[in-house]
């Protein structure tokens, strides 16, 4: 086994000003012997100083993101910063393009890759390029998402704790210098291949978010990511405080998801009808919803009930679900918030 990325790029990540290139990947397939799948990347720098590195497209339905990163590449002035933007908009370009959660080469989800492969299909390889190259540049790396196609969430930045303490407290902070409505601790987390696992064990300040769902765009959720992209680069110091809109028009929320009891599953397959709404209040034993049977309609629905007390700050978006499906999942407020 190789250690050494089989992705290559003829971006200069030391050189100064904006570059818009490519990360290759070899991809040889009966169009194209010699291909290679072309995944952007650009780079603005200016002198010495930190790095953020920002990315979307990890999960390729989730656009808030996506949309927010190919405009700050476009407008953002290589003079106005001091020290180094690296930036993936489409991250799993095959995802992005394909417009599903997965990549349609290899079903990969680049967000439960890492820390990756890089002998590995295309998704793994991808997530050990980040993991290999691009952490060990960075100060700070946000990781934006959404809902996807199958998820609705009321919009947050997040942050996930590690085993570092001191990291997580300059995470805390930067995640309040974003400003976002909600911004949500993840104490707990059904699986650990993640993006934002992976940064930590580099020592980064990594964040990540939700911003929308449903595999819309929302305009709110854009704007979230816009206004908060500049107040944590101006927490980082690269760019002025005077150029970050600072607050948004609440102060921040701070919130966690501390168990695996936050999380409602479908109990059967069939037709879920939701008993609550995004932002309600629920108590345990609450009923969460029921399962009816259509192909059998004398079947009694399927009940299922809030295994502790929450916020509904995500939903299903599919009415159609198999046992085992997430169909909300709730938060709390985050202890010593203050």
């Amino acid at each position: 086994m190789s250690s050494a990325s089989k992705i290559w790029t003829r971006v200069d990540y030391e050189k100064d000003g904006r570059q818009n290139g490519w990360l290759q990947y070899p991809h040889s397939v009966t169009r194209s012997a010699y291909g290679n799948i072309s995944i952007p990347i650009s780079v603005i720098r200016n002198g010495a100083g930190p790095t953020a590195f920002l990315m979307a497209g990890n999960h390729g339905d989730e656009y808030e993101g996506q949309i927010a990163l190919c405009r700050l590449i476009n407008t953002l002035d290589p003079q106005s910063i001091r020290g180094r933007l690296i930036i993936m908009p489409a991250a799993n370009l095959p995802a992005a393009m394909a417009g599903t959660r997965v990549s349609p080469i290899d079903q990969g989800n680049l967000n439960r890759a890492f820390p990756g492969d890089p002998d590995g299909t295309i998704t793994f390889a991808i997530a050990h390029y980040i993991n290999t190259v691009l952490y060990p540049m960075a100060d700070i790396h946000h990781d934006l998402h959404s809902g996807g196609s199958s998820l609705q969430y009321l919009p947050f930045a997040s942050m996930r704790q590690s085993r570092d303490n001191a990291l997580n407290e300059r995470s805390l902070a930067a995640l309040r210098a974003f400003g976002a409505p909600i911004g949500l601790v993840w104490a707990y987390s059904p699986d650990q291949r993640l993006s934002s696992v992976a940064a930590t064990e580099h020592g980064l300040v990594a964040l990540g978010g939700e911003f929308g769902g449903g595999g819309s765009v929302t305009r709110s959720g854009v704007q979230i990511v816009e206004q908060g992209l500049r107040n944590l680069l101006a927490h980082a110091g690269i760019i002025e405080a005077d150029q970050a809109p600072g607050d948004f028009d609440q102060p921040t929320r701070l919130m966690e998801v501390a168990s695996r009891d936050y999380y409602v599953y479908a109990p059967e397959a069939g037709l879920f009808e939701p008993a609550t709404e995004l932002g309600d209040w629920v108590r345990k034993g609450q009923l969460c919803g029921q399962v009816h049977f259509v192909d059998n309609p004398a079947r009694a629905p399927e009940p299922c009930h809030f295994e502790g007390d929450g916020m509904v700050i995500c939903k299903r978006q599919f009415g159609r679900v198999e046992r085992g499906d997430c169909v909300v999942h709730l938060a709390t407020d985050y202890p010593g918030a203050g």
